[in-house]
């Protein structure tokens, strides 16, 4: 059995600000696109070991994350794989069909500090923040080079709450 946590999240031609370091009163200055395109990156990670599954897709909707269900089904065919993941209406959709070896557990709503993976995101945006692309193939091809670089332990530390790592060893015992 292995317990991943789930979520989806939105990346495009409008740039992602951060705060930069000024002087007393001088505010950031930084050139900045706005273009309206996007594509959403749906991720899996294993708090325990820094498994991950990522896929990039251009909607987030119940039939994106029907794909989404398919490919970590068969990327991880020999476990039960337990999914933490938020009510989303992709999530909850009933024309859903989960796989064998695919199980949903929802978390509280309105709890997105409750779900790990929220902090890979975070991390992943302060890498591409400020960044300007010239189309969206450019920011796609960026961002997936991104999260291979990811290593194991680096999303162990980024998911590994200590409250959710406790549980996850207490169901294997």
């Amino acid at each position: 059995m292995r317990v991943f946590s789930q979520d989806e999240s939105r990346f495009g031609l409008l740039t992602v600000r951060r705060r930069r370091l000024t002087a007393y009163g001088v505010q950031p200055v930084g050139r900045v696109q706005h273009v309206f395109e996007w594509f959403y990156v749906y991720g899996a990670v294993a708090p325990t070991t820094g498994e991950r599954f990522f896929l990039e897709l251009p909607y987030l909707n119940a039939d994106m994350f029907q794909l989404f269900l398919d490919a970590f089904a068969q990327a991880f065919p020999d476990s039960l794989n337990i999914l933490l993941l938020d009510n989303s209406g992709a999530h909850t959709a009933q024309r859903l069909r989960w796989p064998e070896n695919v199980r949903g557990v929802p978390l509280p709503p309105y709890g997105p500090e409750l779900n790990p993976i929220e902090r890979v995101w975070r991390d992943l945006k302060d890498e591409v923040a400020w960044k300007r692309f010239a189309d969206l193939a450019a920011q796609l091809d960026d961002v997936s080079h991104l999260l291979q670089a990811y290593e194991a332990p680096t999303l162990q530390a980024l998911t590994g709450y200590t409250y959710l790592v406790e549980a996850i060893y207490a169901l294997d015992t």
